[in-house]
């Protein structure tokens, strides 16, 4: 695991991710995939440390990905749950983070439906010198870094299961279709993506891809990202197709007329992937809303399918985070 180059001391956004700290990341995965595929799965890296899972928002996936891949590295954990706790009694989200840092936190992996939140606790614990590092675990309509890279970890040992780097992924084409506005995990894919060389086009509804997204169209990515309001132009020869759930419970208006009508408009199906490359893979961040954004038979085709590989791929590619963060001397 090459981690020389390594001096980032909090994960908050992929906006000023290095091509080598993405490839750090993959290479530091790749390691710990193969550790998590053996008799012995697990790692003194982090013991004795502690990491702290303060998720003030609900979710299945991220949390016990994190909760596992902490021990996989033999990390102490504790696990905070907002309704049970004194926030309830009127305490601030910053106190509540000072707490865990008096209980000897090292780590925090943060989860809110604010954005912000990670980066004001990062700012608060830089503050007190502490020596904290922080992780965010998806801040409101910001940011998901965890998630991006491991989409990315599964699309790169995809392509070279025993070397994933950026470069396998330089002028793939990868459709990103469904609620992107509302989506911290498309925001954060854009970034890891064109970064390493892919054509990445975004496809919804307009009023789930507002024109703002136009303003991510720079000099540096204008070849790399584009903007549909129809689906065919993103699917067609697209090397991995990217669905994102309907984020019902953030929509404060009726941005779609129906669940049927987007499924008709934008819905993954088998015929449509028909003008996609022949090899074509579909993902999903998850929770799906099946028959929705993706059919159900797609969903469980193992030779279409990345989703399952998306979950396992969640375990090495966080354990790589909290590695990287919690060795750092920076």
């Amino acid at each position: 695991m090459s981690t020389n180059t390594w001096t980032r001391r909090h994960i908050l956004s992929l906006m000023d991710f290095s091509a080598t700290e993405y490839n750090t990341v993959l290479q530091t995965a790749a390691g710990f995939q193969k550790v998590l595929s053996g008799r012995t799965k697990k790692v003194p890296a982090l013991q004795g440390r502690v990491v702290a899972n303060m998720f003030f928002e609900p979710s299945t996936r991220t949390r016990s990905s994190f909760e596992l891949a902490a021990k996989r590295l033999s990390a102490d954990i504790l696990n905070f749950s907002p309704g049970n706790s004194s926030l309830t009694k009127g305490e601030t989200i910053l106190d509540t983070a000072k707490t865990y840092l008096a209980m000897g936190a090292d780590i925090m992996v943060i989860r809110h439906k604010e954005a912000g939140v990670p980066q004001a606790i990062a700012n608060e614990m830089d503050r007190l010198n502490s020596g904290v590092r922080i992780l965010n675990a998806g801040d409101g309509l910001h940011q998901h870094p965890s998630q991006a890279l491991l989409d990315l970890f599964t699309l790169t040992s995809l392509l070279d299961r025993d070397n994933p780097r950026m470069e396998l992924l330089q002028g793939k084409k990868i459709a990103i279709v469904g609620d992107i506005l509302h989506s911290r995990v498309a925001r954060s894919n854009i970034y890891s993506l064109t970064t390493a060389g892919a054509e990445v086009h975004l496809a919804a509804p307009p009023t789930l891809l507002p024109k703002e997204f136009l303003k991510l169209i720079d000099k540096e990515n204008q070849d790399k990202l584009f903007v549909h309001w129809e689906l065919d132009p993103a699917l067609e020869g697209a090397d991995f197709v990217m669905a994102l759930r309907l984020q019902k419970e953030r929509m404060t208006a009726n941005f779609i007329p129906s669940l049927r009508e987007y499924h008709n408009l934008f819905g993954i199906t088998r015929d449509r992937l028909k003008i996609c490359q022949s090899d074509v893979k579909i993902m999903h961040p998850g929770p799906t809303n099946r028959g929705v954004e993706i059919t159900s038979d797609l969903m469980d085709d193992p030779d279409l399918s990345l989703i399952s590989q998306q979950v396992t791929s969640g375990v090495s590619t966080r354990m790589a985070l909290l590695y990287l963060i919690g060795i750092s001397d920076s």
